[in-house]
């Protein structure tokens, strides 16, 4: 038996990452810049030291701290009626009144065939099966409001009265009041929308100066370095379990395995705060760091959540030879996505030509289902949905993945390749739509 087959057999045994996810799902909330948050942040510097990290601290950062209120929707006509929602993060705070225009997927195309200005534009969670890669919300709201909406309803498409949540914006208040809806309300919407069905929407929050943390310390010496990353916040609806409690207890359970190896570099092991919001601890950790020192990025976003390792590659063949090789030479099965995207802790790094590696995970979908988040951002992220072998398993594969990254060179992210990447994945015009196409890339 090798060194390493002793250290993954013992990780089998080991509670550790089981036990931060619960004490973070124990917690009322986590959202960001909010006191949850920081004893959250706590407990994941805790998390750290027992596993072995060095040099743990917590540092402060600044952001915008949206508040809940009260969210109101109600159909006005042809019927009067009240339905369950919920403000999405960063909404503005308002009231509406119009007619509901059903625009289907939300796609630019969808928007622009539909007449929303001056309306209240309903869009469905998921993506068309056929778009070759995830529409994200804060795309479709954004193609709504340049087109004229008033405001912004997001109808769930997995069933149980689940009105999902989710930031309009990165770290600041939107131009629109926005909310989301169960999807079995929003089966009621796109009936009412072709009745010409009218709506009033009602919104209570406020944004405000706030503070958060970010959470990181290091194993092993070098010059250079990789930094393991996973983001502890949550959205305040929910105990965040699958999104993100499972992430950073892979983190923290693959630094205990890392812990006990001899490392070719330095790793930077992170919790970072206000990802739901923003990416903007992210942020923060990529600003207080020596990008040119960092060899590579590995964000555990969505690892653990389900059985089977999911990577995003971000355009890099030799990350996504490495971690085919990897996963082959321990018998575990893996997916890839290989076009990059801005929605994860990994961009602040990868925009500024960090190689990036982000671990997910997936079960089957039927052939041709359509895709979307599944419990996340909803009052079912919950604890009971986690599995505690994924936990394990993908602790481990993310320990041996970081340890054959320090051992090797990967090719700098070129700035032109990365931009024509999310052209020719047409990404750019959510990308511009969402505020998120770096400024200088104008």
């Amino acid at each position: 038996m090798t060194e390493i087959d002793a250290l993954l057999g013992g990780a089998w045994h080991d509670d550790a990452a089981w036990e931060l996810l619960t004490r973070l799902t124990e917690l009322p909330e986590r959202m960001g810049g909010h006191p949850g948050e920081r004893r959250a942040a706590e407990y994941v510097a805790e998390s750290f030291e027992d596993g072995g990290v060095d040099g743990i601290g917590i540092e402060e950062f600044g952001m915008n701290r949206w508040d809940r209120g009260r969210a109101e929707f109600a159909l006005t006509d042809p019927v009067e009626r009240s339905f369950e929602t919920l403000a999405l993060p960063y909404s503005a705070a308002g009231e509406v009144s119009g007619e509901l225009v059903d625009v289907g997927y939300g796609t630019p195309e969808e928007i622009e065939d539909a007449d929303v200005a001056g309306k209240i534009a309903v869009a469905s969670t998921t993506t068309p099966p056929e778009k070759g890669r995830f529409v994200h919300r804060m795309e479709k709201f954004g193609h709504a409001v340049a087109a004229g909406a008033e405001a912004f309803v997001f109808a769930n498409h997995i069933p149980g009265q689940l009105p999902p949540t989710g930031a309009l914006r990165f770290n600041g208040e939107a131009a629109a009041p926005g909310v989301g809806v169960s999807k079995e309300t929003g089966a009621w919407l796109t009936e009412y929308a072709q009745r010409g069905g009218r709506a009033k929407l009602s919104v209570e929050a406020s944004t405000e100066t706030g503070t958060s943390q970010n959470v990181h310390g290091h194993l092993g010496e070098g010059d250079e370095e990789i930094v393991l990353v996973g983001h502890y916040d949550a959205h305040d609806i929910a105990e965040g379990a699958l999104d993100n409690a499972c992430g950073i207890s892979v983190v923290a359970g693959a630094a205990r395995i890392l812990a006990e190896m001899e490392l070719d570099c330095r790793v930077r092991v992170a919790g970072v705060g206000c990802e739901e919001v923003g990416l903007i601890g992210a942020e923060a950790l990529a600003d207080s760091l020596s990008l040119d020192s960092v060899r590579a990025v590995v964000n555990v976003d969505g690892a653990g959540r389900f059985r089977n390792l999911k990577a995003y590659t971000h355009g890099s063949e030799r990350i996504g030879d490495l971690v085919e090789t990897v996963c082959g030479e321990w018998g575990q099965p893996v997916s890839f996505s290989r076009d990059p995207h801005p929605y994860s802790d990994h961009w602040p790094f990868l925009q500024c030509g960090v190689p990036a590696l982000q671990l997910h995970s997936e079960r089957a979908r039927p052939a041709g289902g359509a895709r979307g988040r599944g419990w996340g951002h909803t009052h079912a992220d919950t604890r009971d949905k986690v599995d505690p072998r994924n936990l394990r398993e993908h602790a481990m594969l993310a320990a041996l993945l970081v340890r054959e990254l320090a051992r090797c060179e990967v090719p700098r992210v070129d700035e032109d390749d990365l931009r024509e990447q999310l052209r020719e994945s047409d990404a750019e015009i959510g990308m511009r739509a969402a505020e998120v196409w770096p400024d200088h890339w104008e």
